[in-house]
């Protein structure tokens, strides 16, 4: 009705709400749960106050302390006085992991719970996504720095062909192109013979998944003109100021996308086009691997746009 999302009606529940907004980059995933939001508490709907919501983010590298523009983290000023929660946790040097993302959030959401609010997990990290609405029982192997610092100096070539020889079944379905991801495979095959199938447990809350899509013309003239914006906002700059305060040229090579291409532009690898014409391609290519990892889950409710912001709880 209108293209409005109506929630359930909570107060039946036994389960607390927890609401999820997911979607590609650009999709507007962040100007959305703003907006619902500020509905729970109680603006731009005529029922009222209805108790307030606060946001966890679920980006796997706006979790780190000055990756902004480049990430597309939300600035206060966008936040309209929403509380939001798990960004700038982690140092840009070391790298973060889905365990830590999980132990984080699942602390974050009892948080707010318990303050009588209503959690909103808004992000396009996949893999964060699943390990709180599946609860996923992830590989207890701790990180191995000397392996991690051989892995890293290794080709994205050579780390596939080594996963595809020790766990060929994690390969298909891991992003082959994120060297992180791939050496933390290898890492816990190494340890344990095969990456184990993520097994997911009851959750203690009742989710509600929204997605947010574009037809893929539109989305892709929302990708070029975000990119040409950040680039007047001071990405290079950004960029250029974390290799300064010591994170490496591999470091932000493999923290991908807009970092790893700055990153090759400031080291005179490539050209200002050249730059340009990959982050707009490449950029593209994850949207819709974004997509693709997010079409299989059929809780989600899909919204084309900006339609449908409205959440009545009762």
């Amino acid at each position: 009705m209108g293209g409005f999302v109506y929630a359930t009606d909570i107060m039946k529940e036994k389960k607390s709400k927890v609401i999820v907004v997911v979607g590609p980059t650009a999709s507007g995933k962040s100007d959305y749960a703003v907006k619902m939001a500020k509905i729970h508490m109680g603006l731009n709907c005529p029922w009222g106050p209805i108790g307030g919501a606060e946001i966890v983010s679920a980006d796997s590298r706006q979790v780190y302390k000055g990756l902004d523009i480049g990430s597309g983290k939300i600035t206060k000023k966008e936040m309209q006085g929403v509380p939001h929660h798990l960004l700038d946790v982690a140092s840009p040097k070391r790298t973060f992991t889905v365990s830590q993302y999980q132990n984080l959030a699942k602390q974050k959401i009892k948080e707010i719970i318990a303050r009588g609010h209503t959690p909103i997990i808004v992000g396009g990290t996949g893999f964060y996504i699943q390990s709180i609405v599946d609860d996923l029982a992830l590989p207890a192997v701790k990180p191995n720095p000397i392996l991690r610092k051989k892995l890293e100096k290794k080709s994205l070539a050579d780390l596939v062909a080594m996963l595809k020889k020790m766990d060929p079944a994690r390969l298909k379905n891991i992003d082959a192109k994120n060297p992180v991801r791939l050496i933390r495979a290898i890492e816990i095959a190494t340890v344990l013979g095969k990456v184990p199938k993520l097994k997911k447990k009851p959750s203690l809350y009742e989710f509600e998944m929204i997605g947010i899509t574009w037809p893929d013309e539109d989305l892709k003239e929302r990708i070029k003109t975000r990119l040409h914006a950040r680039l007047k906002q001071g990405m290079v700059a950004e960029v250029k100021k974390l290799h300064d305060s010591g994170v490496s040229w591999k470091r932000l090579e493999d923290l991908g996308l807009e970092y790893r291409y700055v990153a090759l532009f400031l080291q005179n690898k490539i050209s200002k086009l050249a730059m340009i014409e990959s982050l707009e391609k490449e950029i593209w290519h994850y949207a819709k691997r974004q997509m693709t990892w997010f079409k299989r889950d059929k809780k989600i409710k899909w919204l084309t746009g900006n339609e449908g912001v409205c959440h009545k709880f009762r």
